[in-house]
C-alpha cells in the first residue's frame, strides 16, 4: 500500500480524498497535514485518513506527496519539508500558477514532480483535471498520478506546460462561468412567471440533459442545436439575439482574460 500526503486539507485536497477513499481504497494509505485540527478530525471523520499536524513527520515516508496550499504558501511549504522528501517521493502540486520549474529550483532536488488543475466540480466526483510533467517522466508514473485524478471526474495529459495555462480559462474557471449563466436564467424564469423551485429545476435537468446529449448522441454541439432550432420559431429568435449581442466574442475575450491573468501569475510565482 502506497503512502499519499496531503499537505493542505482545504476544498481540493478533501475532493481528492473523497475519491481516493471511495474507488482505491487498497491502494493507497491517505495523510492530511493542516495547522487547522478541527479540519483534520473532519476528515478524520468523514474518509477515515491518517491526519497529522506535523508536515515534516509526514512526508518522510510518503511516495506521493499532494502540495494542496495555496499558490502564495507553497515555497514556504516546500522549504520546510524539502530536506524531509524522498527523492523517490512524486510530488505534485495543485497550486494555479506554479510552475514546476519553480518547485524544482526550491526542492533543489530531482523529484518527478506533477503540476495538476482540477475544477470544483471534483467535489461530486465530476471534475476535469489538466496534468503536466516533465517528458522524461516515465508511463508508469503518469499512469499512477492520473489514477488519482480518475478518481474525481476526468483527467488528460497536455504536453505543453503553457497548456495548463488554457486548462485554467476552459475547465479551471468555468464552473463559475456556468454558475453565472445558471444565475441570470433561473432570476429571468422568475420573471417570466416561474416560481422558483420550478425554475431551477427545469433548468438544472435541462443542463444536465443537454450535456448528456453532447456525451452520447454521435452529433456535434452545432449539429444538435441546429436541430432544436426550428425557422422562425422561439429558439431561432432567442439565439439571434446572442448573435446580435456578440456572445462568442464576450465568451472569447472572458477566457482570454482567464488565460492572460494564468501567465501574469506564473510570472509572478517564479524564480
Amino acid at each position: 500500500m502506497k503512502s499519499c500526503v496531503f499537505i493542505g486539507g482545504g476544498n481540493m485536497a478533501s475532493c481528492i480524498v473523497s475519491g481516493l477513499s471511495n474507488t482505491n481504497t487498497d491502494k493507497y494509505r491517505i495523510t492530511v497535514c493542516d495547522p487547522n485540527q478541527a479540519k483534520l478530525d473532519l476528515l478524520k471523520e468523514k474518509y477515515n485518513v491518517e491526519i497529522c499536524l506535523s508536515n515534516n513527520k509526514a512526508v518522510k515516508h510518503a511516495d506521493l506527496l499532494i502540495l494542496a496550499v495555496k499558490p502564495q504558501s507553497i515555497r514556504g511549504v516546500i522549504n520546510e519539508v524539502k530536506s524531509f522528501v524522498k527523492t523517490s517521493t512524486i510530488i505534485i502540486s495543485v497550486a494555479a500558477g506554479v510552475k514546476t520549474s519553480s518547485i524544482k529550483s526550491w526542492l533543489e532536488k530531482s523529484n518527478v514532480i506533477v503540476r495538476a488543475m482540477p475544477n470544483t466540480p471534483s467535489a461530486v466526483l465530476c471534475g476535469a483535471t489538466g496534468l503536466y510533467t516533465n517528458p522524461e517522466t516515465s508511463e508508469k508514473t503518469k499512469n499512477q498520478v492520473k489514477e488519482i485524478f480518475d478518481a474525481i471526474g476526468y483527467s488528460c495529459w497536455v504536453d505543453d506546460e503553457k497548456d495548463i495555462n488554457a486548462v485554467i480559462a476552459l475547465s479551471g474557471s468555468s464552473p463559475a462561468y456556468f454558475f453565472k449563466i445558471f444565475e441570470i436564467m433561473q432570476g429571468i424564469g422568475q420573471e417570466l412567471g416561474l416560481d422558483e423551485k420550478k425554475a431551477f429545476e427545469l433548468l438544472i435537468q435541462t443542463f444536465i440533459g443537454s450535456s448528456k446529449m453532447i456525451r452520447k448522441m454521435e452529433n456535434t454541439p452545432a449539429q444538435l442545436r441546429e436541430q432544436v432550432t426550428s425557422p422562425g420559431g422561439t429558439t431561432e429568435r432567442a439565439l439571434n439575439v446572442f448573435n446580435k449581442g456578440n456572445l462568442e466574442s464576450t465568451l472569447r475575450e472572458a477566457m482570454h482574460k482567464a488565460y492572460e491573468r494564468a501567465e501574469e501569475m506564473s510570472e509572478d510565482f517564479s524564480v
